[in-house]
C-alpha cells in the first residue's frame, strides 16, 4: 500500500474515532427499537443528519486556511473570534472533554468496580489523555493506528453477535410515523457537526505535517479520509440500528437508550458482555478526549499567537477537566447544553453556505444567515412565544427558513469585503 493511501486510512480512522464517542453509541439501537423492520428509513434520516453533516463540517472547514473554526471566517473577524471561543470553550474543556471522564466512570468502571474512587479514575483517564495528545503530530497516528483498530475491533463483536444470534425479530409495525424525519432530528441532535468544525484544527494540522501542504491536495486528503470516517461511521451505526430491531418486540418507545444498549449487550454476551461494553466505552471516549483536547488547544494556541503553547494548553485543559468530569454527566450538560443549542444553528448553516463559499462571492450571505441563526436560537431558548410555530420546529430546525431568507437578503446587499477561500481571515 502507498504511503499515500495508508496516511488516508490512519486519518479517516481517526475522524471516526474522534466522532464515535459514547453518546454515539445509543442513538442507532434506539431507532431500531422505534423502527422495527422500517428500520432502513430511520436510518438514512440519521444518517443525512449526523454522518453526511459531520463528515461535510471536516472537508469544508479544510476549504480555509484561516485558524480556527474557518466555517464561521466570512461573518468577519470578532464575530469568528468570539463565537469560536465559547464554541470551544463549551465543547472542550466545559463540557466534552470531562464528560468523555465521567461517563467511562459511570457506564464502563462503575458497574463493574461498585467502590471505585472517581477521583482517582479521573486522574488516571486524563493522564493518559495527556501523554497521548501532548505531541500535535501524532495525535492523529496514535488514534488512527492503535486506538481505532480497537474499538472497530469491540464493536464488530457486538454486532457480528447481535445479527448472527438475534434477539427477536424486528416488530412489523414501527412506534412512531415520519420515521425519515425521526432519524434526521436525532442524528441532527447529536450536535456532530460542532465535532467536524473542531476536528478538522487537528486534521489540517496532521494532513500539513505529512507533507500535504498545497490547497488542492490538503482537501483532496481531508474528503478522502472523511469518506473513510463515514462508511465506517454508516457500517457501525447501520448494524447497531440493526441489532435494535431485534428487541424492539421487547421493548417500547418509553425505553432509556443507554438502558437498552447494557440490556443488549448483557442479553447477547452475558457478563462478559459488561465487559465489553466498558471496553467499547472507554475506547469510545478516550478516543474524542484527545482528539478534541488536542483540537481545542491548537485553536487557543492560535488566539493568543503562540504566546501560550500548545502543550501547556494540553496540561491545563487536562487538570481542568479532570476536576470538572467529578461533578457527573448530567451536572455537565445542564450547565454547557444551552450554550450550545445556541451556537449550533450557527455552525450548521455557515457549513451549508461554506460548500458553495468559492461561488458565493457577497459575504453578507454569511453575515446576514449567521446573524439570523443566532438570533432565532436566542428566542427560542427563551422562549418568545411563536418560536414553535416555524416550519420544522418540532425537529429543532425552526431556524432554516428564516436562515434560508436572511441569507437571500444578504446576496443583494453590497458588501465592502471578500474574505477568499484559501487566504488568512477570519480568525
Amino acid at each position: 500500500m502507498s504511503k499515500k493511501n495508508l496516511d488516508i486510512i490512519i486519518i479517516g480512522f481517526a475522524i471516526f474515532a474522534t466522532f464515535f464517542g459514547a453518546g454515539n453509541l445509543i442513538f442507532p439501537p434506539y431507532l431500531g427499537v422505534l423502527s422495527g423492520e422500517q428500520w432502513y428509513a430511520a436510518f438514512a434520516g440519521f444518517l443525512v443528519g449526523d454522518v453526511i453533516l459531520s463528515i461535510l463540517a471536516v472537508i469544508v472547514s479544510c476549504k480555509y486556511n484561516s485558524r480556527g473554526i474557518g466555517v464561521l471566517s466570512r461573518v468577519g473577524e470578532k464575530f469568528a473570534v468570539v463565537m469560536g471561543c465559547i464554541m470551544l470553550a463549551c465543547i472542550g474543556p466545559l463540557m466534552s472533554i470531562p464528560r468523555t471522564g465521567a461517563t467511562t466512570f459511570e457506564i464502563s468502571i462503575q458497574p463493574l468496580f461498585p467502590n471505585a474512587n472517581p477521583v482517582v479514575f479521573s486522574i488516571i483517564f486524563f493522564a493518559v489523555t495527556l501523554v497521548l495528545t501532548v505531541r500535535p503530530s501524532k495525535v492523529v497516528d496514535n488514534v488512527g493506528k492503535f486506538l481505532t483498530p480497537a474499538l472497530l475491533l469491540a464493536l464488530a463483536v457486538l454486532i457480528i453477535k447481535g445479527l448472527v444470534t438475534p434477539l427477536g425479530d424486528p416488530n412489523p409495525e414501527p412506534y412512531i410515523d415520519h420515521l425519515f424525519a425521526e432519524g434526521l432530528a436525532q442524528g441532527y441532535q447529536t450536535m456532530d457537526a460542532f465535532g467536524g468544525t473542531v476536528i478538522a484544527i487537528i486534521i489540517m494540522a496532521s494532513v500539513i505535517s505529512k507533507g500535504y501542504t498545497e490547497e488542492k491536495e490538503r482537501i483532496s486528503m481531508t474528503g478522502k479520509a472523511g469518506i473513510v470516517a463515514g462508511i465506517c461511521l454508516a457500517l457501525v451505526y447501520g448494524g447497531l440500528c440493526l441489532v435494535g430491531t431485534t428487541v424492539s418486540q421487547q421493548y417500547g418507545a418509553d425505553v432509556e437508550q443507554t438502558a437498552l444498549v447494557v440490556a443488549i449487550t448483557g442479553a447477547l454476551l452475558g457478563e462478559g458482555g459488561k465487559i465489553l461494553l466498558g471496553i467499547i466505552i472507554a475506547l469510545a471516549c478516550l478516543t474524542t478526549a484527545i482528539g478534541t483536547t488536542a483540537a481545542v488547544a491548537q485553536f487557543f494556541s492560535g488566539v493568543f499567537h503562540n504566546k501560550i503553547k500548545y502543550e501547556w494548553l494540553v496540561v491545563i485543559f487536562c487538570v481542568f477537566s479532570a476536576v470538572i468530569s467529578n461533578f457527573g454527566v448530567n451536572t455537565i450538560i445542564q450547565f454547557s447544553g444551552p450554550i450550545l443549542s445556541v451556537i449550533y444553528p450557527i455552525v450548521v448553516a455557515m457549513i451549508l453556505l461554506s460548500i458553495f463559499t468559492e461561488r458565493i462571492k457577497n459575504d453578507n450571505v454569511f453575515r446576514f444567515a449567521a446573524y439570523m441563526a443566532l438570533l432565532i436560537s436566542v428566542l427560542t431558548l427563551v422562549g418568545v412565544p411563536g418560536m414553535d410555530r416555524l416550519p420544522l420546529s418540532s425537529f429543532g430546525l425552526n431556524w432554516i427558513l428564516p436562515v434560508a431568507i436572511a441569507a437571500l437578503i444578504g446576496f443583494f446587499v453590497p458588501s465592502k469585503k471578500r474574505i477568499q477561500t484559501g487566504e488568512e481571515g477570519g480568525n
